[in-house]
């Protein structure tokens, strides 16, 4: 049995002294805000509580759920990063499967064109324009067709597909008798799931964490997403609306925000951390084998 030197071992406890100092660093935050939006708020603004929850109490998710402008952006979002989600991948993989091909002519030129609009662009006005002259303004096409792809993911496939998917088993496919959409759909993706795992969790998490698109384009609030309606209740303070502010005591209608505020941000980033857990195991496969050659 190989026996390990003092300096392997002292590595070692080094690394794991420096792992366990960043998961705390990481976790703190979300066993707060989750601690907090269960916890009487007087406890949360008065300080005592630090880590778990205090003088239990759901009132700050009532009056979430109870307000309807919140759940109806709840929905939206849900709808625009489903569909969102869906047309970026589309993009992606027909973009990239073609680029991967070697005997692809002009795929080194179309290819430069592509990262060229990663460093230079028309800008938001010109942007903003075209989207009015398209008629995608107040739609939700809006918050889905401009950001259809993205160069630097369909580049991190293209170097998977290059990489991961053996030529030997596309040509006996297309020697069957197979064609391209027929090779790509029953051989290419089949063997890529690591990648398109990868892809789902970027674009999701983009499409569901997007508002700067919805604040310029839309202007309908029943079409708002949920970010949009969360930056008024956390950033412009319009959580007026949720409290009773007839209420003679002002300090109960701080009290109440503080419980929404909390209560808010947990129901928001829910979905995100609940799908996570299931691409995990394909998170760093996909990424470091789409980026281990340009």
């Amino acid at each position: 049995m190989e026996t390990r030197s003092s300096g392997d071992k002292m590595f070692d406890a080094v690394n794991m002294t420096l792992l366990g100092i960043i998961s705390i660093i990481v976790l703190y935050p979300l066993v707060f805000v989750l601690s907090a939006s269960i916890s009487d708020p007087a406890a949360v603004l008065g300080g005592d509580m630090w880590l778990l929850p205090k003088g239990i109490t759901f009132e700050g998710y009532a009056k979430v759920f109870d307000n309807s402008d919140l759940l109806n952006s709840y929905g939206n979002t849900i709808f625009y990063t489903t569909l969102g989600t869906a047309i970026n991948l589309v993009m992606t993989v027909m973009a990239a499967y073609p680029l991967s091909k070697r005997d692809f002519r002009g795929r080194n030129v179309l290819m430069g064109v592509m990262v060229f609009t990663m460093f230079f662009s028309g800008g938001l006005v010109p942007t903003y324009l075209l989207v009015k002259q398209l008629g995608m303004t107040n739609t939700f096409w809006a918050l889905v067709i401009p950001n259809a792809v993205s160069v630097y993911n369909i580049i991190i496939m293209r170097t998977f597909f290059q990489s991961s998917i053996p030529g030997e088993i596309q040509e006996a496919a297309a020697i069957d008798g197979c064609s391209e959409l027929r090779i790509l759909r029953s051989v290419v993706l089949p063997l890529s799931m690591p990648i398109l795992a990868v892809m789902v969790l970027f674009y999701s998490v983009g499409h569901w964490n997007a508002y700067f698109n919805a604040l310029i384009y839309l202007t309908d609030r029943a079409d708002y997403p949920l970010q949009l309606i969360l930056r008024e209740i956390l950033i412009q303070g319009q959580m007026e609306e949720m409290v009773n502010v007839g209420d003679s005591s002002h300090a109960k209608t701080l009290l109440d925000q503080e419980a929404i505020k909390y209560a808010v941000v947990v129901v928001a980033n829910l979905p995100i951390l609940m799908l996570y857990p299931f691409l995990q195991k394909y998170f760093v496969k996909g990424v470091m084998i789409g980026a281990l050659k340009g």
